[in-house]
């Protein structure tokens, strides 16, 4: 097995190790038998994670001599949903999971919500493991301990904070991404420069198109600075109370659109955040926080690296600006019901406020909009 970095995330009784590289699933028994009190673990993904990589992981396992069992539920954002997450947690009582057992989520970040919130409400707790398959879960999801699924209402406001007990982040499985999925997760990788360290953001405009054309060692370090990134804000505030909202920048806009466009393909998760990462900063510039070069910036890096920038690139009809700010309305960061938004003083220097104008929020999607006709 090549080279692994590790990032620690340090959390106590809760500490675990984010491990990252190549051929991570092959050697899966390896890296989960510590964990284990039997030689048994069960293991939710969907059916199209299940066709690539399953085999994979049981060989991984088998090799331990761990035995494994395995629910495929559908793959999409539709599966996080009360029915799905009952259908989980049936199917692990139904194999007896027991309190001291292992779950692993083998999938992209769908899953990794699903499977975590049926261990963290199985039994009042059970273990788990991410195995993210996709770049967006290896950079966001899988690390940080936010579990759930989707309301009719909104995105992401049922669910817990239960931690892993180990994350897997196997970056060869990342050639089996579409392009279109790999730039999807590379939204939020660019996120991390954009929020907090201007020198990853500039080392990706370098290296970008060298990682997203499969450059192994380049992916490694994006994976590794992005998790080490939100480890540290994640330790600083594990529960979302001051700190960790940083890592929301572009996802108050980008939720929005998301629920515009019905959680589909029209929209995926990370292309949102891109696109609300560039509103966030056409907000800030408007609003005098930013130099006006700074969302020009951006822009210009997303549009190098062939990724959905402005709400014209969104195909299919969206609200206007006004059902946008409703649908804005409906996120967790609300708060006495004031809008709280991540906004920047720079890239690399994001904040979190309240005291963001409606009518500035409004006229920078006015003009969006304009731009779409």
């Amino acid at each position: 097995m090549s080279a692994i970095a590790t990032v620690h995330v340090p959390l106590g009784e809760r500490a675990y190790d984010i491990k990252i590289g190549p051929g991570l699933l092959n050697h899966a028994g390896a890296q989960i038998r510590p964990l284990l009190a039997r030689s048994r673990v069960a293991v939710i993904t969907d059916e199209t994670v299940a066709k690539l990589h399953l085999a994979t992981l049981r060989d991984g396992l088998a090799a331990d001599g761990i035995d494994m069992v395995s629910l495929a539920l559908p793959p999409g954002e539709a599966t996080k949903s009360w029915a799905c997450l009952g259908q989980a947690v049936e199917w692990l009582l139904e194999n007896r999971v027991e309190r001291w057992d292992v779950v692993i989520a083998l999938g992209g970040g769908v899953i990794g919500d699903l499977a975590g919130f049926a261990a963290a409400i199985l039994r009042r707790g059970v273990r788990f493991v991410q195995i993210p398959t996709t770049l967006l879960a290896q950079v966001d999801s899988s690390v940080g301990g936010k579990t759930g699924i989707n309301s009719p209402l909104g995105k992401n406001l049922i669910g817990a904070f239960h931690q892993p007990g180990l994350v897997l982040a196997d970056t060869a499985v990342l050639g089996t991404l579409t392009a279109r999925d790999f730039l999807s997760g590379y939204g939020e990788v660019v996120k991390y420069g954009l929020l907090g360290d201007a020198a990853f953001f500039t080392w990706l405009e370098k290296v970008g198109p060298d990682l997203a054309a499969g450059d192994m060692a380049a992916r490694i370090e994006a994976v590794r600075r992005s998790c080490q990134m939100k480890a540290d804000i994640v330790v600083r505030d594990e529960t979302e109370q001051g700190d960790r909202a940083l890592l929301n920048l572009g996802h108050t806009f980008g939720h929005a659109l998301e629920a515009a466009t019905g959680y589909s393909d029209r929209l995926l998760h990370g292309e949102g955040v891109a696109v609300g990462c560039a509103l966030a900063f056409e907000v800030s510039a408007k609003m005098g926080l930013c130099a006006q070069e700074d969302p020009s910036r951006v822009r210009a890096h997303l549009r190098d690296m062939g990724m959905k920038v402005d709400l014209a690139d969104i195909s299919g009809d969206l609200p206007d600006a006004d059902g946008l700010l409703d649908l804005m309305g409906q996120d967790k960061k609300v708060m006495d019901g004031q809008l709280r938004f991540i906004l920047a003083r720079g890239i690399g220097d994001a904040f979190l406020t309240a005291d963001v104008p409606r009518d500035i929020v409004r006229s920078v999607l006015a003009e969006a909009q304009a731009m779409q006709k």
